[in-house]
């Protein structure tokens, strides 16, 4: 599943964002652009499996290889985990290979790629929490996804898992391809939570 998300990847962001051209005769450099929003995008998934137990799993640094299959670590860098301000580094698989950026200050190996995100809300009650990137070689900044839980059904036998995110666009790709490879991705994790049985 790893290696063929990363082959989508490098097919879908290889296609280039076209600009508008300024017309012929149009006298001047063109007014600066606003700035784009931000890239948006959920996916979704049901987990045959207890709201509560479904968050003891994705709540926890520590347990996040168990269904995050392009992890390969993740630590504690500062902060108590689960309160905000709470700061981890996340390093794995090539995410987007295509802009794997090499940094002198690079916590992970050069062919690792490597994120550090922050802890900015939680809510245990409702069961959602929101991480954003500090840093990374990944090729994408703004990052902030949300995970959120809701009882489906009775509550003791289904869990619908969202996870929304957003990045700052990327210069050279196209965002609807991008977004699609996102929700490919993050799509694959949520089917990924299995929670064993407790009888």
């Amino acid at each position: 599943m790893e290696l063929g998300l990363s082959l989508l990847c490098r097919e879908l962001i290889t296609v280039s964002i076209s600009h508008d051209e300024p017309m012929a005769g149009q006298a001047g450099a063109a007014a600066p652009a606003a700035k784009e929003e931000k890239w948006r995008g959920t996916a979704s998934g049901v987990v045959s499996a207890p709201v509560a137990a479904v968050w003891e799993l994705v709540s926890s640094t520590s347990r996040l290889r168990e269904w995050m299959p392009m992890v390969e670590s993740c630590a504690a860098v500062a902060g108590e985990e689960g309160a905000p301000g709470y700061v981890r580094l996340v390093t794995g698989g090539l995410m987007f290979p295509q802009q794997l950026q090499a940094s002198s200050s690079s916590p992970a190996p050069a062919a690792t790629s490597w994120v550090r995100e922050r802890l900015v809300a939680v809510d245990h009650a409702a069961r959602s929490y929101t991480y954003e990137m500090e840093d990374g070689n990944v090729g994408v900044s703004g990052s902030r996804n949300t995970v959120s839980l809701f009882d489906y059904g009775d509550g003791e036998s289904a869990t619908l898992v969202v996870w929304s995110f957003e990045i700052d666009p990327v210069d050279g790709a196209n965002r609807d391809a991008l977004l699609d490879y996102l929700r490919i991705l993050y799509k694959s994790c949520i089917h990924n939570i299995h929670i064993p049985s407790s009888s």
